[in-house]
């Protein structure tokens, strides 16, 4: 798989988790919370109410659905809303109300009346902003006064055109051009500076740098909030270059237990073989749900159309349907609609399908080089056992890679 590949599949991932999700999910994480001042007392809250948000506001929040705060949120609003305003570097994933949160921010730092762009929101991606944008549209749909412009490609203002929105939403590339080259916004008005989904953005080629140049020219007083999955070595540069004196919201990871997951191996000499495995158990992975994972592309459309042929029910999700496509397959796959998910490690990890009981290694996950990907295989089988169900995992695994079975036993 090409680097830009992996790079679209994990943007790719982020906005299906984003449409798959109609509610906030619970977060199993606890918050590890880095104060820049840590003698000055930290606040959580329990309701929206505590925030003293404008009416128009709360009624937003609550027309969405959100009838308390998310773990997440109870400890990042406070600092967001701070007065004066405080910048924050915050872990989250998808699901946990991050993005709610850094919108009600923008949406309560804003002067109505003040008609030029006052927030710059970045996206790594066109449909990212889009989605973004949705959700300021509905906190927002009570503010009436409170305009949202897009600035992605293919929406060119004129260049003597004033905007008067007073939120930008947009891709890196796309505001740089709209603030230094065509001179459309005065980001010496911006308050507010979101930079989301950040390891996803500085993996783009040009976007770290982009993004940077923005945000130098932003004044001193600008509010900075960045947010990221995943707090690599790299988004850590990244983040510590673009937010000055931030406070810090990290997730712990709880470890992820295989206690409650029964782990078979079958050997098998080819794929044919392991097809007719498959096959012998298909009335067991019918029983409940399951997700059968293959290596590649090429391997998941094969199972797919020779288990179709032979009249199993079963259904495919890869990375070459369009994101709105596999949202559809993962809802009806999370509805019962659909038993059995062939699929590639677009699904191994950030897509969460509760009900899922059987995970079928159809090709152990493998790394570049050739060895054991043991953090895919990790995520793999942890789709059996969510929250703390029992599961099972089994692995297809053709004689000549019987000795990785021996790496993965000494690994966990």
């Amino acid at each position: 798989m090409s680097w830009k590949l992996f790079l679209d599949d994990r943007a790719a991932r982020s906005l299906l988790n984003k449409l798959i999700r109609s509610s906030l999910v619970e977060s199993y994480h606890s918050v590890e919370v880095l104060q820049r001042d840590p003698s000055s007392p930290l606040f959580s809250v329990k309701s929206f109410e505590e925030l003293h948000l404008k009416q128009q506001l709360l009624d937003g929040v609550y027309s969405m659905g959100f009838n308390r705060p998310s773990k997440i949120q109870e400890t990042a609003l406070p600092m967001m809303l701070a007065d004066p305003p405080q910048n924050l570097i915050a872990q989250s994933q998808s699901g946990t109300g991050k993005t709610a949160a850094f919108v009600l921010a923008m949406l309560s730092r804003v002067s109505p009346m003040k008609k030029y762009p006052q927030c710059i929101c970045l996206s790594p991606t066109f449909e990212l902003a889009l989605q973004t944008g949705e959700v300021i549209e509905q906190m927002g749909k009570f503010c009436e006064d409170i305009k949202v412009v897009y600035a992605v490609r293919g929406n060119r203002p004129s260049s003597d055109s004033r905007i008067e929105a007073q939120i930008i939403i947009g891709t890196p590339g796309t505001v740089m051009d709209w603030c230094f080259k065509q001179r459309l916004i005065d980001v010496a008005y911006i308050r507010v500076f979101v930079l989301d989904e950040a390891d996803v953005m500085i993996d783009l080629q040009g976007y770290c740098d982009h993004s940077i140049r923005v945000k130098r020219a932003m004044p001193e007083t600008c509010q900075m909030l960045l947010f990221s999955a995943t707090f690599e070595d790299t988004v850590w540069s990244f983040a510590e270059r673009i937010v000055p004196d931030p406070n810090i919201i990290k997730l712990k990871k709880e470890e992820l237990t295989l206690k409650n997951i029964q782990q078979f191996f079958d050997p098998c000499e080819n794929k044919e073989q392991k097809y007719q495995a498959l096959c012998n158990i298909y009335g067991a992975v019918t029983i409940a749900q399951a997700i059968i994972f293959c290596q590649t592309r090429k391997i998941a459309s094969w199972l797919y159309h020779t288990m179709r042929k032979d009249g199993h029910q079963v259904s495919l999700l890869t990375g070459e349907l369009l994101v709105t496509e596999r949202a559809r397959m993962i809802q009806r796959f999370r509805d019962g609609n659909e038993k059995v998910l062939i699929t590639t490690n677009v699904c191994a990890r950030g897509i969460d399908v509760e009900q899922v009981s059987i995970v079928v290694n159809f090709d152990l996950p493998l790394q570049l080089d050739g060895t054991v990907d043991y953090d895919t295989y990790l995520h793999r089988i942890g789709r059996a056992g969510r929250f703390g169900k029992k599961g099972i995992a089994l692995s297809l695994v053709e004689k000549s890679c019987l000795y990785m079975l021996d790496h993965i036993e000494k690994q966990f």
